[in-house]
């Protein structure tokens, strides 16, 4: 009896004070439980899905841990939540060593790291990677791509395949290897860095490629890039680090922009090399990129595809720092006479229809941008893609014989018929006179249309002679 009056005694103030303290002997008076320890941590209860399901009446805030998903879960009176910091996506993968990836090179066959298809794989710290990565629609991704890292040191190209991926927020190191060896799919690299590589390699026959915001360092020499149907490269740094070629485009593109950013060619070394003729279907366009350096700034195309001094076809567009400008904005032609300015050339004027000034001159046209010269080069085809208003302006030096006393009008035409609002009327005032003459108009081309320049006798009969000593013609 004595003894069990003794134990209430003990307990009593453990009752009282509802305070228990477990490897401390003062648990904190906030407390009702304080557990301390520097070697061991507090364990509860661990089941399964099922058997956390199969706890009757579960008191609201009851915790346990679910050894299927590896989460906690507490009971909020009505269903049980996993912790918000225990979610994770089903198709997620933290990568902080080669180890992670071991399922992906067992599914790859010892020679490859076979991603899986839509996973998102978290690259975390600097990660060597000793066989190529079949991106195979995965998901590639750091948080800082100053600190996560892939280094290729598998001998080969760091990716290869036909199923496209996604790369972002990375710092990929060449490890003086290729990058890319891809063949198909889709693309998609942002906030990335390439450093040291021997080659960025080759990018061939994909649907869609996209980079923005990627800097190059070290680097041997660029892309080969050939037949992708849509390729868009914004905020693109090519750096005075690298060597070689930043980019040589082959094959057919269905559509290809590229815009702002730098590239540095030192002097032996290429920016954009498209001497190959790539095939551009609907459009190609390069914008805001700033060309620096003493080397090739671009490698153009074929004097068969382009005009003197320009580099592209007319299926691109273009306006850059460093480089001409070409644009169906900046079209531009004139040819003049090279008939002798004492004794010029000769055209018989029979009757009162306007027709061409052509006789037995002799012409030359130059700075043809977008536009031919055809017809004794004294006739201007406008070869762009899109419609616009052009400034013509024309002179001429003239004398007409036996038409003294008539009158005369000078004036262009566009595909063979004349333009009412460019007359020039002269008064021919005798044999000897000569008269100069200067015609300007507004005039609306589209592609394939042409201009010239005509004459008409307005008043008298028979046969005159016109003399033209110099003839000019401008369009801008």
């Amino acid at each position: 009896m004595l003894k069990n009056l003794r134990f209430l005694l003990f307990i009593l103030p453990a009752i009282v004070f509802a305070q228990v303290g477990i490897g401390i002997t003062s648990p904190d008076a906030s407390s009702i439980l304080d557990v301390t320890s520097s070697t061991r941590g507090v364990l509860l209860p661990r089941m399964t899905t099922a058997q956390m399901n199969s706890i009757v009446a579960p008191v609201k805030g009851l915790t346990i841990f679910n050894s299927e998903t590896n989460s906690y879960y507490y009971n909020d009176g009505t269903v049980w939540v996993e912790l918000a910091g225990a979610v994770k996506r089903d198709n997620y993968k933290l990568v902080k060593s080669v180890a992670d990836l071991s399922d992906e090179l067992a599914a790859g066959g010892g020679t490859q790291y076979l991603l899986n298809t839509n996973f998102l794989y978290e690259i975390n710290g600097i990660i060597p990677i000793n066989f190529p990565i079949n991106l195979n629609g995965a998901y590639v991704e750091g948080v800082d791509s100053g600190s996560d890292i892939l280094v290729n040191a598998s001998g080969g190209s760091l990716f290869n395949g036909s199923g496209g991926g996604s790369i972002r927020n990375l710092t990929i190191s060449g490890g003086n290897r290729q990058v890319f060896d891809m063949t198909g799919g889709v693309l998609i690299v942002n906030n990335t860095i390439f450093s040291g590589a021997s080659s960025l390699g080759t990018l061939t026959g994909l649907n869609l490629v996209f980079f923005n915001v990627s800097q190059y360092v070290g680097n041997t020499t660029g892309f080969t890039v050939s037949g992708i149907e849509s390729f868009f490269m914004s905020n693109t740094f090519w750096t005075d680090t690298n060597q070689g070629t930043f980019m040589t485009l082959t094959g057919a593109f269905d559509n290809l922009q590229m815009a702002n950013g730098r590239i540095v060619a030192d002097a032996g070394e290429t920016g954009l090399n498209v001497s190959s003729n790539p095939t551009i279907v609907n459009s190609g366009l390069l914008s805001g990129l700033s060309f620096v350096g003493a080397g090739t700034l671009v490698n153009g195309y074929t004097a068969a595809n382009t005009f003197p001094g320009y580099n592209f076809s007319i299926k691109w567009d273009v306006n850059c720092e460093g480089i001409p400008v070409e644009t169906d904005g900046n079209a531009s032609a004139n040819f003049y006479s090279t008939s002798g300015l004492t004794t010029g050339f000769t055209q018989s004027i029979s009757n009162g229809t306007a027709v061409e000034i052509q006789g037995n001159g002799a012409f030359a046209a130059q700075n043809l941008f977008r536009f031919t010269a055809s017809g004794g080069d004294n006739r201007l085809t406008y070869t762009g893609r899109k419609g616009r208003n052009f400034q013509l302006t024309a002179s001429l030096s003239v004398r007409v014989t036996g038409a003294a006393d008539n009158f005369y009008a000078f004036l262009l035409a566009k595909n063979g018929t004349v333009i009412t609002e460019s007359n020039a009327v002269v008064l021919i005032a005798s044999d000897t006179q000569i008269q100069n003459v200067s015609i300007a108009s507004v005039v609306n081309l589209e592609a394939n249309d042409y201009i010239e320049v005509f004459v008409r006798r307005l008043t008298g009969g028979g046969n005159d002679n016109l003399i033209v000593f110099s003839e000019n013609v401008s369009i801008k």
